[in-house]
């Protein structure tokens, strides 16, 4: 898949979204304040945020899909994984605030009883959270965007606040009061989780961090079964968002042609690059002893 096309297939998921995160924040916070239901407050929050996120992310999308220039060689790629670091802040800060909020309300004993009208906003969000996680995860394995994966989460994690939304709701309407302020408190912990994994993932994306022990073994398989490769001396990978730069050092027999060694090593590159998580393979070859 192309960059143009990767681009515009994570831009009309995102889009699509992106308007019903803003339909439902509406719709949640308007239960949430008629209701008297911090917890659906606090959720209506999460979306908000949600769609604060999905506009980061098309905005990453948009910018890591241009092409390689003077100033970019390798590409804009590694863009987009700091979008996603964007997102994790973002998420962080929604969890300060809703966790803050819950804490005060259960300290100065602000209990009200929530109306029904907050049950129907939790199991409205959950059914479209869980629909909008499911489409946007299968978007973000299909171009292998961690920017798309970490909205996707986002969007599940929304739907568990809303679960957890929907308990607290009906514990406080059945007389247990404290429980709705609770849920809010556990609605901020797992957004704050959910933001922690993806600012450390993002993180292992713009630093160079290696391929797993599997794809790496592979990709050592494949080299040593390319004809007149006698060994390997050195190999190194490292993740570009999506994808993989490998440099690897081959050793040949002592005694052959530049043009044979040249030869070799080019089909260690298209047989490397046969991947297509690997972006560029660059095979340095060493003689034997």
């Amino acid at each position: 898949m192309d960059l143009d096309e990767r681009n515009r297939a994570g831009q009309r998921v995102s889009g699509r979204t992106l308007i019903i995160n803003f339909v439902l924040f509406l719709v949640k916070l308007f239960a949430g304040f008629i209701g008297q239901s911090s917890a659906m407050i606090a959720d209506a929050f999460h979306t908000l945020s949600d769609v604060l996120s999905t506009i980061a992310v098309m905005i990453g999308l948009k910018i890591s899909s241009k092409p390689q220039d003077d100033t970019h060689p390798y590409g804009h790629e590694k863009l987009e994984s700091v979008t996603a670091k964007v997102l994790a802040v973002i998420l962080f800060a929604t969890a300060i605030f809703v966790g803050y909020g819950a804490i005060e309300k259960i300290a100065l004993r602000n209990l009200p009883t929530p109306g029904l009208i907050a049950i129907y906003a939790a199991i409205l969000s959950i059914l479209a959270k869980e629909w909008m996680y499911r489409y946007t995860l299968k978007c973000a394995r299909r171009i292998e965007s961690s920017a798309m994966l970490a909205d996707a989460w986002h969007h599940r994690s929304d739907a568990l606040s809303s679960i957890c939304a929907l308990i607290g709701i009906f514990g406080a309407r059945v007389g247990i009061l404290v429980l709705d302020p609770l849920a809010s408190l556990v609605i901020g912990i797992v957004i704050a989780k959910v933001a922690v994994d993806i600012y450390l993932r993002s993180i292992n994306e713009v630093v160079d961090h290696a391929a797993d022990k599997e794809v790496i073994e592979k990709i050592r398989n494949d080299i040593l079964n390319v004809e007149g490769v006698l060994g390997i001396d050195d190999l190194k990978s490292r993740i570009h968002v999506n994808r993989l730069y490998v440099d690897v050092e081959i050793t040949v027999k002592n005694n052959i042609k530049v043009v044979e060694a040249h030869k070799i090593a080019e089909e260690v590159h298209l047989k490397v690059e046969c991947d297509p998580k690997v972006k560029h393979c660059m095979v340095h070859v060493n003689p034997s002893k």
